[in-house]
Formats: structure tokens, sequence, C-alpha cells
């Protein structure tokens, strides 16, 4: 693909290789041509994040669900989806670009971008399975991890194969990197029983004073 014309299905194509296959992909992955590329690349998947989102919140299965504002709620998050992605791919670069160089990559912007970009195929992913945690939040907090952990597996081909990275170094950042995500997710898992032991109370007792209300006969 080049910036002057942008290929649906090379797109879909390479978003599989990256998923099934990131070692043969990054290996022949190129790291020049334009930003517009990457940032097409982050709006697609952006918007299909969102979409899963939106539709999640439609039907009340996913994290954000808000009663009769579900929609409205879904529709934000949609907009915000794509928002989060154009915003967080330069941030993503960014940071790619500092391990990169500790690890004696490259340090070229637009390359550790085309990489950032190539990974977030990971986000309509994540979004599919949004509607895991409602049901079951150990399930929700493990599909997570394994999606994060994978997500880092794509980072480290594509610092080893496109950009030129050692790979010892890169797979001891890596691991870094692994035990900081289990960290956070297992802080996160903490907040969020809390907050939802929580809401359950509130509604509970939201309930009783509702039922309280009632007239008698």
């Amino acid at each position: 693909m080049s910036d002057s014309t942008f290929d649906f299905n090379l797109f879909i194509k390479e978003s599989i290789d990256v998923l099934v296959n990131p070692k043969s992909y990054f290996s022949t992955m190129k790291t020049t041509g334009g930003m517009t590329e990457p940032l097409i690349k982050a709006v697609i998947y952006g918007a299909i994040s969102g979409a899963l989102a939106f539709i999640w919140s439609l039907l009340r299965i996913g994290a954000m669900t808000g009663g009769l504002f579900g929609g409205a709620i879904g529709i934000m998050v949609f907009i915000w989806s794509i928002i989060g992605a154009i915003i967080g791919l330069f941030i993503g670069a960014v940071i790619l670009l500092v391990i990169s160089s500790i690890c004696k990559g490259s340090t070229d912007f637009e390359a550790n971008m085309r990489v950032t970009a190539a990974v977030m195929v990971v986000m309509p992913i994540r979004s599919f399975f949004g509607f895991t945690g409602h049901f079951n939040i150990y399930l929700g907090v493990i599909i997570g991890l394994v999606i994060g952990i994978y997500s880092l597996w794509l980072f480290y081909n594509g610092l080893v194969e496109a950009l030129k990275s050692n790979p010892e170094t890169t797979k001891i950042v890596s691991y870094v990197l692994v035990a900081i995500i289990v960290i956070f997710t297992l802080i996160g898992f903490g907040t969020a029983r809390r907050a939802r032991q929580f809401m359950n109370e509130f509604n509970n007792k939201d309930t009783r004073e509702m039922m309280k209300d009632l007239p008698k006969n």
C-alpha cells in the first residue's frame, strides 16, 4: 500500500498476517512510504473497535451500558474510540521509538509508527471480547491479560524483524513489560471487583427504597 492508493483488500490480508504470522509479516513490512497509510489503519481499527463497543452497549452486555442512555453512550464510545486510536498511534510510536532505541533498533519515527499501526489490529479483538466481563469478571480479566501479552509478542516481532533491534535486549524489555501488564491487570481486577460490589449494593439499596415508597393496600 502507498499513501496515494489505499488497498482495502491488502489491508485485510495484512491484518490477518500480523495476527497469524507476525514474524513473516514484519520481516517484509515496508517501513517507509508516508504516514497516511498507518493513520488510515489506526482509524479503521478504531472505528471497528468503537462499532463493537456500540453494539454491546445497545445489547447492554458490554462494559459501557447506560439504560435508556445506552445508545448515546455507545455513540460517544464509538467517536472516542476513533479519536483514541489516532492519539494512541502517535503516542505508541513515540514509546516504541524509545524502546527501539534502547534495544539498538531503528529510531526512524515513521518506521515505528508503521509497526504501531500494524499491532493496533488487536483493538477490534479486545472490543469483540468486551462482553465477557459482563458475564464473568474473571474470564474478562483473563482474556484481557492474554490479549495484552499477545500484543507484546507482536511488538517484539515488530522490533526485531522490522526495526532490527537486538533480539536479546528486546526479549528482556518484553519480559519486564509482561510483568508490568500482569501487575496492572491484578490492580485493575481488584478495583473492578470493588466497583461492581459497590454498584450491586447501591442498586439493591435503591430497589429497597423504591419498594418502601410503593403504596400499601
